[in-house]
């Protein structure tokens, strides 16, 4: 009998038979139908690794392990600070003193996850190691997942400041999301103002300093203005200690860079389209027509949109070949080359980009050690799989984040010169 010698992917399993009906031996074949543990250990550490490198706001919060045997609820605890001792003691004798004041937060925990299937015919003919690369692909997936779960949370806080608009050197306030443009850019002052304010309600700082986690278009902007202000982490007398991320140093704040940092922009109009522009001049209607081709729709509910940055509605959007007709909830008079824009970030269009300053203890999350994340890998046969055709590799998390000091972080909402039309994230 002919002996047919292959090196097989990690997913082969049982007799195989080549189509000319020689028959392999078994041991001319890796059967690898259960990984060993020291595989399993390898794609998990890969997974958890990787992932981890996403992880840029959850970097700061306190962590919690997930329960085990305990419900799908987290508890989050916070001391209340001692009040001062201003009454001076009697000699010999012992004061009342005092106790802690602990509180808890309490949340429950969700599970978010996703997997690839593969094909035995994909493992046989890709020239990659495909579940290495899947769990790539997975851990990247698996990390933004997390990270954004995080962020969502923080910067639902309520501790808000707005980059003023900066015209000819003069400065006015904004008080408003609606309000930012492009010309409301973080500069080196407000970096000040966000640490005072931590100061102010004596926010613990996290290893001798402040945290921000500024986008790369706002990190441009707070660089160009800074100059040599700015202390790059090239400049750092212990860089073994730069956090994940990290750019830079002004005003005793740490600067940590993700392009994950939230960014608002204006809703939907109809499809993709959130800014459109006016092809057509109107006087006092409520029909405007635009360059762009969106797709006709009736919103049983009215769209809030900006013409021109004044609120208005829209109620429907037709398509035609001289492009499509926007009907408006209230009369306008428009030029074209005029905007309209969804509302949810800038009036004018802009997007409105959020930097995170952030104090110890500020939120919570649960950690991805010790359960929190799991890689799962399936071998061929697996569920409905009777020819063993089918394999999958995939990923399942618990995870929460909560705010605990809403006064020991300030989402600080700008907009940036770098991109103004940047995209929701």
């Amino acid at each position: 009998m002919k002996e047919f010698i292959l090196t097989l992917t990690h997913f082969s399993a049982g007799d195989v038979v080549n189509t000319t009906g020689g028959t392999m031996t078994q041991g001319s074949i890796t059967d690898s139908t259960a990984l060993t543990p020291e595989m399993k250990t390898f794609y998990d550490k890969t997974l958890i690794t990787l992932a981890g490198a996403n992880l840029v706001h959850e970097q700061f919060g306190q962590k919690r392990p997930i329960p085990k045997n305990g419900g799908k609820t987290v508890e989050f605890r916070k001391f209340s600070k001692l009040p001062k001792a201003l009454t001076a003691i009697t000699e010999g004798v012992t004061p009342a003193g005092n106790k802690l004041s602990v509180s808890s937060v309490s949340c429950t925990v969700d599970q978010y996850g996703d997997y690839v299937e593969q094909t035995d015919m994909l493992e046989l003919t890709a020239v990659d190691n495909t579940i290495v690369e899947a769990t790539k692909e997975l851990a990247s997936q698996a990390g933004l997942t997390l990270d954004t779960v995080v962020r969502n949370e923080l910067v639902g806080g309520t501790n808000v400041m707005y980059a003023p608009s900066v015209s000819g050197g003069s400065e006015t306030a904004v008080s408003s999301r609606a309000d930012i443009t492009a010309a409301c850019k973080l500069r080196v002052k407000d970096v000040f103002r966000a640490a005072a304010e931590l100061k102010a309600v004596n926010a613990p700082k996290i290893d001798g300093s402040y945290v921000a986690i500024v986008h790369p278009y706002v990190a441009y902007d707070l660089m160009q203005e800074a100059g040599d202000q700015w202390i790059g982490i090239q400049k750092y007398a212990n860089p073994e200690n730069i956090l994940k991320g990290e750019l830079g140093t002004l005003g005793g704040v740490r600067f940590v860079e993700s392009t994950e940092a939230k960014i608002f922009a204006p809703g939907k109009i109809s499809g993709d389209f959130n800014r459109v522009t006016v092809k057509t001049n109107a006087s006092s209607s409520t029909s405007v027509t635009v360059k762009e081709a969106l797709p006709s729709a009736t919103f049983s509910t009215a769209l809030p949109v900006y013409v021109n940055g004044v609120a208005n509605t829209v109620t429907a959007v037709s398509y035609n070949a001289s492009g499509s007709t926007l009907t408006l909830g209230s009369a306008v008079t428009v030029t074209a080359g005029d905007m309209i824009c969804g509302q949810g970030a800038g009036k004018d269009g802009s997007a409105v980009f959020c930097t995170l300053f952030l104090g110890e203890n500020a939120y919570g999350v649960t950690d991805i050690e010790g359960g929190g994340l799991e890689h799962i890998v399936k071998q061929r046969g697996y569920g409905n799989d009777p020819l063993n055709q089918r394999s999958s590799v995939g990923w399942k998390a618990t995870k929460v984040a909560k705010r605990l000091l809403e006064e020991y972080m300030i989402r600080f909402e700008s907009g940036s010169a770098f991109s103004s039309t940047a995209e929701e994230n």
